[in-house]
């Protein structure tokens, strides 16, 4: 069997002479052993950015991350589990229940407390991965731990905004504000001037 540069050869030769088309044998350059090269069939859009621009999918950026980790994460080994998941049906239960805004607002403060540490835990540990071998003293807008930070500013911004819709709705139940006043109807009579101030008696008083 002839190598493909000798089939390249002698494709081109009879193209030359007219009998069969030219054909062209071009081996693809792959940037990395588990690069992926992809096609538009059963693929969705972030493999075929991939194959459009020739970068990465962010799978593969996961799973070569996961690849070149694996001696690091025998040596501290993280759980397999994932984090428990609360169970919200006794939430979705007393929520479906309630009837007045005050019963609605007892349960949904009841899970913001619940929620409050594990969602502070996960702030704390965006804002150590920001800080990472002090990489956030030296970054820039928009990099990496600058966008770390603000995912653990909002992580408690999600707490924060649901703690004050909360509020906003025990405040109009409790402490309304004033309605407005209603105009009266008809033309409004007008009213009389106020009554000036009264002047004081001009010389000195008189004695008693």
């Amino acid at each position: 069997m002839r190598a493909p540069s000798d089939l390249c050869r002698a494709a081109s030769s009879a193209g030359g002479r007219g009998r069969h088309p030219r054909l062209f044998f071009q081996e693809p350059i792959l940037r990395d052993p588990d690069f992926e090269l992809y096609d538009n069939v059963g693929r969705d859009a972030d493999q075929i950015a991939a194959a459009r621009y020739g970068i990465a999918t962010d799978n593969d950026l996961l799973r070569w991350a996961k690849r070149d980790a694996e001696d690091f994460l025998a040596r501290h080994p993280l759980p397999e589990q994932d984090l428990p998941s609360p169970d919200l049906t006794p939430y979705l239960d007393a929520l479906a229940a309630a009837e007045t805004p005050a019963q609605a607002s007892a349960v949904t403060q009841h899970l913001l407390d619940a929620a409050h540490p594990l969602l502070h835990a996960i702030s704390d540990y965006l804002v150590a991965a920001a800080r990472w071998r002090d990489q956030n003293r030296t970054a820039e807008p928009g990099s990496p731990p600058k966008m770390l930070m603000t995912a653990a500013s909002h992580s408690l911004s999600v707490l924060a905004l649901a703690y004050q819709a909360n509020l906003a709705i025990l405040r109009a139940e409790y402490d309304p504000a004033p309605a407005p006043p209603s105009p009266q109807q008809g033309p409004k009579a007008p009213g009389l001037p106020p009554s000036p101030p009264s002047t004081p008696p001009a010389g000195p008083a008189p004695a008693r």
